[in-house]
């Protein structure tokens, strides 16, 4: 479909490409990956049309449709509704139905074969381009990316960045281009937003390329990776975890091969130096020379791997409960957020605050913070110190200082060194410390203000989406970072491997309330799942498999109003069913682990990630059971 041919670009006095090749086939789904100013985002505006090659070739077919999702749409302005931008994709069918009701008019005084025949055929060309349904269609792929039917007749314009990039997104989907080129598509997509684009794409009918950092998107949407790294491009059949096991058996193939090289250029260099000088052997000499000369040279393969040990300093270890949210209550002039609300966070908590956009996560992090007025009362606990990361705090960076000198700013007794080695952990090494806040990309500004927030010795972290504008590299060094951190910490974030990775407890905001799943994000997602599972099985009157390990948790409660007698009965009843449960849940963990060791689960990354969610969510109930069936006992020997 589309050939990329030793192929090379200059931008800016640099080569982002050389002698690079890229065949794009029909119908693949392809993760397009590197760090941060590689020049993923170029690519596609080369493939787009908007840039020149350097050098090489580009060949594509003249009728092949193109759709380009990127951060330049943001500037695009209008008066029209959201739904009306996002009709704009049926401009034909549109045309169409103005033309069909001009002529309709005239049909009303002119009865003519020449004025029915054009209706006929206006109508029939509407029907072929399934006009009668461009409404529906529009309003569903709207509504699957996040906008309520009300919000669909208010205008573009009153909406903010992240969802208007929605409106232009939901345009592109519907104009169904051959090739759909997304560019960090999920930054300005909620979880229940991304989850549903995950499954329109992989049905998609045509070519989608997506830049994107989101681990967790790239493996549930692409069958394939193209990585871009040192000026060329690798490609990888699979999704990212495959990609991942791919690209180390290359890196390692590559490393034995440059060994081999070094060694045999050892060995010729060795034999120049002995024998150049002799007459004899002169000639030969010279020849290994020229051999060395014309060797294609083997480069090392970049060490990726990274190992932090950030030295985070707490001044002085924070109380037993860190925060307490006592019946808050926050509304905005059309929305409310929280309505008397409660919760607590206690030390060691490692919370993923997650949700849908405009629940109110954001807000709620700056009212634990205090940066917020509102109707309630959140106790800071004792020695409580905070520290408080957002996007918006990327604007205090001071943009004429040197990286350094802004760490310096914030670094109380911390050396230079001690600074430097914070700093090459988010990426910053050598003379890059010297660089001005001014000249940064995004990306890189909230790595500075990230690193930052980490010298302030705090025991207790706010981090307000801080994936935002990181790439893999980077994103994995915070996930080390705070799986070091030995305080307590809040964060809002729509990475799914992000949190899977650092968050023991869930929060969620439904009906004004804050929800907690005391468990990790895999444990969570298990969990919501077979909730909705049961909701469609009783939607459908279809039998409902109760969730055994809770009915027994509330049929266990002690009733106050009965004797001692009844009492000590229905403890009985209840240690018998909770015994039973333990032992059917035994049996199937025993089952799962059975699973493990067949090679179609234990060679599918997919399956196990499924079984592995499972099996940590019946181990987290069967522990939980196990201590109330000892407590149930400890009644009964009481009551006895």
């Amino acid at each position: 479909m589309i050939a990329l041919t030793d192929f090379g670009f200059e931008f800016g006095g640099r080569f982002l490409y050389r002698n690079a090749n890229w065949h794009i086939k029909p119908n693949e789904r392809i993760g397009l990956i590197g760090a941060n100013g590689t020049g993923k985002s170029t690519l596609l505006r080369i493939i787009h049309g908007e840039y020149q090659l350097t050098e090489g070739h580009l060949s594509k077919p003249r009728d092949l449709t193109i759709g380009f999702l990127n951060q330049d749409q943001l500037s695009f302005e209008t008066e029209q509704s959201i739904l009306q931008v996002a009709m704009s994709a049926f401009q034909r069918q549109l045309d169409l139905e103005i033309e069909i009701e001009k002529v309709v008019k005239i049909l009303e005084t002119d009865y003519s074969d020449e004025v029915i025949n054009k209706l006929s055929d206006l109508q029939t060309e509407f029907d072929a381009l399934d006009g009668y349904n461009i409404h529906h269609k529009c309003e569903k792929v709207l509504e699957g990316l996040g906008f309520t039917t009300a919000q669909l007749a208010q205008p573009y314009k009153k909406f903010s960045g992240g969802w208007r990039m929605r409106v232009m997104l939901a345009k592109l989907l519907l104009q169904k281009p051959q090739l759909l080129m997304l560019d960090e598509p999920t930054n300005h997509l909620d979880l229940p937003t991304i989850e549903w684009l995950e499954n329109y794409l992989q049905t998609y009918e045509g070519t989608v390329i997506v830049v994107s950092h989101d681990r967790e998107f790239l493996d549930r949407m692409v069958n394939k990776i193209v990585e871009v790294n040192g000026q060329k491009i690798y490609e990888y059949s699979g999704n990212y975890s495959f990609f991942l096991e791919a690209k180390s058996e290359r890196m390692d193939l590559q490393q034995r091969q440059y060994d081999n090289q070094q060694q045999f250029i050892k060995q010729q260099e060795q034999f120049i130096n002995r024998f150049k000088a002799k007459a004899s052997k002169a000639t030969a000499a010279q020849s290994r020379v020229k051999l060395l000369e014309k060797l294609d040279r083997i480069e090392a393969p970049e060490d990726e791997s990274f190992e932090i040990n950030i030295d985070f300093r707490m001044s002085t270890a924070s109380g037993k409960v860190v925060s307490t949210i006592k019946e808050v209550n926050k509304a905005y002039p059309d929305i409310n957020i929280l309505s008397q609300a409660s919760g607590e966070i206690v030390r060691g908590d490692k919370i993923a605050l997650i949700g849908a956009n405009g629940k109110g996560k954001s807000t709620l992090l700056r009212l634990i913070a205090g940066a917020e007025q509102f109707d309630g009362e959140i106790i800071k606990g004792h020695n409580v110190i905070e520290a408080f990361y957002a996007q918006h705090q990327l604007e205090s960076l001071n943009i004429e200082n040197e990286i350094l000198q802004e760490m310096q700013q914030h670094a109380g007794e911390r050396t230079d060194t001690e600074l430097r080695t914070l700093l090459g952990c988010f990426l910053f090494t050598n003379e890059e410390v010297f660089k001005k806040i001014k000249v940064l990309s995004g990306g890189e500004k909230a790595r500075v203000a990230l690193a930052r927030t980490l010298l302030a010795e705090a025991n207790f972290l706010l981090l307000d989406e801080p994936t935002n504008h990181l790439d893999m590299k980077s994103i994995g060094i915070l996930v080390q970072a705070l799986q070091q951190y030995k305080g307590t910490f809040i964060v809002v974030s729509h990475d799914r491997y992000f949190i899977s990775q650092i968050a023991n407890k869930i929060w969620w905001l439904e009906n004004g309330e804050i929800k907690e799943y005391p468990g990790t994000y895999d444990e969570y997602e298990y969990w919501r799942k077979k909730q909705e599972d049961e909701k469609k099985a009783a939607a459908a009157n279809q039998p409902k498999q109760p969730n055994k390990p809770e009915k027994k948790a509330a049929e266990t409660k002690p009733n106050g109003d009965k004797s001692g007698t009844d009492k000590l009965q229905q403890l009985k009843k209840d240690f018998a069913l909770l015994e039973q449960t333990i032992a059917e849940m035994k049996a199937n963990l025993e089952a799962l682990e059975a699973q493990f060791s067949q090679p179609e689960i234990s060679q599918n990354p997919t399956q196990m990630k499924q079984y592995k969610g499972e099996y940590d969510a019946l181990q987290y109930k069967l522990n939980t059971l196990e201590q109330q069936y000892e407590k149930t006992f400890e009644d009964i020997l009481a009551l006895e």
